[in-house]
């Protein structure tokens, strides 16, 4: 009797497993893609570039005012006094450090620009994934873009077009 229940048991176990393993549906996307062809992107882009440029512009004017500077100081600083000497070497190495210093707080900044531009078109694709995942009964959506997938199945199916298709890309 034991061994008839152990081997119903496994009987009822493996039928389950293979009931549960045929419920299972995989998808996978490339995310890259996706958010290449996404027409915000292209906006968002033209104004990060657009930003990118006021700030180097600026610091241009800053290279421009400190290279002026120099020259003027290399050209007269035989007839300055020790203390005027010392007084415009002191400025001109104060004025490359805010150089320094505005380049390093002008890259921080564009990086934050940039996330505060991508960042709603990546909630608006991921949001899109999920509804699109959820409504044809996706269990797994693997994103291939990162290449840290190994493997995929011809069963795998790709919820691009999908996806696509909901954010109204043709």
């Amino acid at each position: 009797m034991k061994k008839f229940l152990g081997i119903l048991l496994v009987g009822v176990l493996v039928s389950a497993t293979t009931v549960f393993a045929q419920d299972l549906k995989f998808g996978h996307i490339n995310s890259g893609e996706l958010l290449s062809v996404m027409p915000e992107r292209d906006s968002a882009r033209v104004e990060l570039q657009s930003y990118s440029q006021l700030l180097q512009k600026e610091i241009e004017t800053m290279q421009v005012e400190y290279q002026n500077k120099v020259n003027v100081y290399l050209e007269k600083q035989e007839t300055y006094s020790d203390l005027v000497r010392q007084s415009k070497e002191a400025e001109i190495q104060e004025m490359q450090q805010r150089i320094q210093g505005f380049q390093q707080t002008a890259q921080q900044d564009l990086q934050q620009k940039e996330a505060e531009l991508f960042q709603p078109i990546m909630d608006k694709a991921q949001a899109a994934i999920e509804k699109v995942s959820k409504s044809n009964g996706f269990t797994y959506v693997f994103d291939i873009s990162a290449g840290g997938l190994v493997y995929f199945s011809e069963k795998s199916i790709d919820i691009l077009p999908l996806v696509k298709k909901e954010l109204g890309i043709e």
